[in-house]
């Protein structure tokens, strides 16, 4: 780090000298205007972009060079998430049909990509969202309601032992994991520029903070999928009521635990936030109730209890993360 003094000159500015090896780099000269913003630790943010547009970033994906398609797909998402606004898809011959149906597929997984230049053996996709057109806490909000009403579905099937319902859960799952990839992308993408921030009027901390707890109910929705596979088990076989019963006492108080977490996120409130933790303890002790119970059915049903258990445990604990986070944001 370099430490150089403040001066006043005509008595009322006050001036720093610029690195000269930072203003060669960048090739600045005299009278050329630079952006300051000024960042919520007090620090502040020198740059020559005056513009607070997102930087153009090209990936270019060699087909021949990707032993199968499903890699493809794997680096497409991976490219998306880093923040890259054009991907490019080139092929030596003529684009393989497979290829083809994995970008078609990438396209409709992903927010904002889309096909905007096609040849024989190149196609061009380009992010056609702005970064500001969905802030972060309004997508939060939409998993949250996405998955909050998955797990509402999967108990209401369990309940009215409905197989059609619990299978509709699992395709809603791909809305909550192509909205976390819109975190994940958003957060990078202000990491790299910094100065996004203002205009996306969050900052870095929030931001962190948002992508954690993205992750979290990412999570949270691919339990859901779990207790939804293990459904259609318990609705075959003969259950005890007792223990139905129980699984629906557990998993409302996971419920409450998920939905009072966000809430908390939302309101910063950290007294709910330290009571979501104290009500993980009641749940996991009722969980462990379950699998007690759940030991002297036949062994089919006992699995699937099991299962849907531990993804009831784990909805509460991923829940108690979530406070966890946003106490530490707060604090």
């Amino acid at each position: 780090m370099e430490i150089r003094r403040v001066q006043i000159t005509g008595g009322s500015s006050y001036v720093i000298t610029l690195p000269k090896e930072w203003i060669k780099n960048l090739h600045i000269q005299k009278n050329d205007p630079l952006g300051i913003n000024v960042q919520s630790d007090g620090t502040l943010l020198l740059t020559p972009k005056m513009t607070q547009q997102n930087l153009e970033r090209i990936k270019e994906f060699d087909v021949s060079q990707i032993p199968q398609p499903t890699y493809l797909l794997q680096r497409l998402i991976g490219a998306y998430i880093a923040g890259y606004t054009s991907l490019k898809i080139i092929s030596s011959s003529r684009m393989p049909t497979a290829v083809q149906n994995v970008i078609r597929s990438f396209t409709q997984l992903a927010i904002g990509p889309e096909v905007v230049e096609e040849t024989d053996t190149a196609i061009l996709l380009k992010d056609l969202l702005k970064p500001t057109e969905m802030p972060l806490d309004r997508t939060i909000k939409r998993m949250q309601i996405i998955v909050k009403g998955m797990y509402e579905d999967v108990m209401r099937s369990l309940q009215n032992r409905d197989t059609a319902l619990a299978e509709q859960i699992l395709s809603r799952d791909d809305d909550v994991d192509r909205l976390h990839w819109l975190v994940a992308r958003q957060y990078n993408i202000l990491l790299q520029n910094i100065s996004l921030a203002g205009t996306m009027n969050i900052t870095i901390d929030m931001a962190s903070t948002c992508f954690l707890i993205s992750r979290i109910i990412e999570r949270i929705g691919d339990h859901v999928v779990r207790i939804a596979q293990n459904v259609p088990t318990l609705i075959d076989n003969d259950l005890d009521q007792t223990i139905l019963d129980k699984i629906q006492t557990a998993s409302g108080l996971a419920s409450e635990i998920f939905n009072t977490s966000i809430h908390a996120f939302f309101k910063k409130d950290l007294k709910s936030s330290h009571g979501t933790i104290e009500s993980v303890i009641e749940l996991e002790t009722l969980c462990g109730e379950i699998n007690t119970l759940a030991l002297q059915q036949q062994a089919i049903v006992a699995i699937s209890v099991g299962y849907i258990i531990e993804s009831i445990r784990r909805i509460g604990e991923y829940a108690e993360d979530i406070s966890e986070n946003v106490i530490n944001y707060l604090i």
